[in-house]
C-alpha cells in the first residue's frame, strides 16, 4: 500500500498498524520520524524495540529476519525499528519477505526510516503492491499544516494558544515537528498547564521560555556554508564556538534549511526560478522578507548538477551527507566541533563551485 504525505496530517490512515512492514522515506526525516513513532504507540503490542542500522542489514542480509522472529529478552513482543539511507534495506526486506512465504514463521513489525530515499527507490518498489506493506514518502511540511499539529500538541498538553502563537512557534521550530513538540512541552510547563488543567498561552510566555533561536544564532553560519561564502565560514565557525552553540543544533538547522530547498526544488520543476512565486506560494514554502536574498542564492547553488552532464543535483550530495554527518556528532561528542568545522569547509567548498 502506498501511502501520501497528507495521509497523516491528523493521525495515522485507519488500520495502518494491521500491516507488517512499513517504509517511511523522502527529505522530510522529522515527519517520517514523528509518523514512526505514532505508529508505534498505535501497535496493539509494541513490545521491545530492537534497533538496527541499514549499514547493519546492507552487511548482513539475514540479520532483519533473525531478530523479527527473535523472542525478547523478557518473553514478550517486539518491533524492528531500522534507520537507513537510501536503499540499504532493501536487500534484507527481500529475504525477508522470502523466508516469510516459504513459512519460516510470523516475523515482528519492521519500521524503516528511510532518509535520502524516494517511493521510486527499489525498497518502495519492492514493497508498495504488498499488502502486508506500507510505502510513504514525506515531504517538508507547510506552515499550515505545522501550525496545525502544534495546536493538537497544545491541545493534549493543556494550552490555550491563543492569536497566531501556533504558527509563531512552527516558524521558530523551522517547521520541524521534533523542535515543536519540545517547545510546547516547555511552553506547558512554564505555564503550569496539564489535561486536567489548561491554561491559556501568550506570545510573551513563549518568548520567556524561548533560547536563542535559529534565525539568531544558526542562520549566518547556516548561510554562509550553504551559500558558499567561503571568506566568512571560518570567522561564522569562530563565534559558534564564542556563543557555545550546540553542533547538533547547527546540523538540524543544516538539515531544515536543505529539505526546505528540495521543497522549493519540487515545487518550481527543474528550470523553475522563485520569481515565479507569488506571496503565498513564498509564505507557504517558508521564504520570508529577511531571509528571501539568501534562499535565492542557495537555490541557484544547490539545484546545479552534482557534476558535469549528470542527472543527480547538489542537493541530491547534500542530504545524505548531512544526515550521515548528525550521526558522527552524535557518536563523537567530544570531537563534535572539530568534526563539524572540517564538514562544513567543504560543503561550503562544493557550494562555491561554478
Amino acid at each position: 500500500m502506498k501511502l501520501k504525505n497528507s495521509d497523516f496530517t491528523r493521525g495515522l490512515p485507519p488500520g495502518i498498524e494491521r500491516h507488517a512492514i512499513f517504509f517511511f522515506c523522502g527529505p522530510d526525516e522529522a515527519g517520517a520520524n514523528a509518523a514512526a513513532n505514532r505508529l508505534v504507540a498505535a501497535l496493539p503490542d509494541a513490545g521491545e524495540r530492537v534497533e538496527l542500522s541499514g549499514a547493519d542489514l546492507k552487511n548482513d542480509r539475514a540479520r532483519l529476519g533473525d531478530e523479527a522472529r527473535s523472542i525478547s529478552l523478557f518473553g514478550g513482543k517486539r518491533h524492528i525499528w531500522v534507520r537507513a539511507t537510501g536503499d540499504e534495506a532493501h536487500d534484507a526486506l527481500e529475504t525477508l519477505i522470502q523466508t516469510s512465504e516459504a513459512g519460516a514463521g510470523e516475523a515482528a513489525p519492521v519500521i524503516i526510516v528511510a532518509t535520502s530515499a524516494t517511493d521510486k527507490s527499489r525498497t518502495a518498489k519492492l514493497l508498495e503492491k504488498r499488502k502486508d506493506a506500507v510505502v510513504a514518502m514525506f515531504h517538508p511540511p507547510e506552515l499550515k499544516d505545522v501550525a496545525q499539529a502544534v495546536r493538537g500538541m497544545a491541545d493534549a498538553a493543556g494550552l490555550r494558544l491563543g492569536g497566531d502563537l501556533a504558527e509563531r512557534i512552527a516558524r521558530a521550530a523551522g517547521l520541524d515537528l521534533r523542535l515543536a513538540q519540545s517547545e510546547i512541552d516547555k511552553l506547558a510547563l512554564y505555564c503550569g498547564a496539564d489535561p486536567q488543567s489548561p491554561r491559556p498561552a501568550t506570545p510573551e510566555d513563549h518568548a520567556a521560555i524561548g533560547a536563542a533561536t535559529e534565525e539568531d544564532g544558526f542562520a549566518p553560519l547556516v548561510n554562509a556554508v550553504l551559500g558558499g561564502e567561503l571568506a566568512r565560514v571560518s570567522s561564522e565557525i569562530r563565534r559558534m564556538r564564542e556563543l557555545g552553540l550546540n553542533p547538533v543544533g547547527l546540523v538540524l538547522a543544516l538539515q531544515r534549511r536543505a529539505a526546505q530547498l528540495a521543497q522549493i526544488m519540487a515545487h518550481l520543476g527543474p528550470r523553475g526560478s522563485l520569481d515565479q512565486l507569488d506571496k503565498g506560494a513564498e509564505l507557504r514554502l517558508g521564504i520570508f522578507f529577511k531571509e528571501k536574498r539568501n534562499i535565492r542564492v542557495q537555490y541557484d547553488r544547490w539545484r546545479q548538477p552534482a557534476r558535469p552532464g549528470g542527472q543527480d543535483t547538489r542537493l541530491d550530495r547534500l542530504i545524505p551527507r548531512l544526515i550521515a554527518l548528525h550521526r558522527t556528532l552524535l557518536a563523537n561528542s567530544q570531537a563534535a566541533e572539530l568534526l563539524l568545522a572540517q564538514e562544513l569547509a567543504e560543503i561550503a567548498r562544493f557550494a562555491a563551485k561554478r
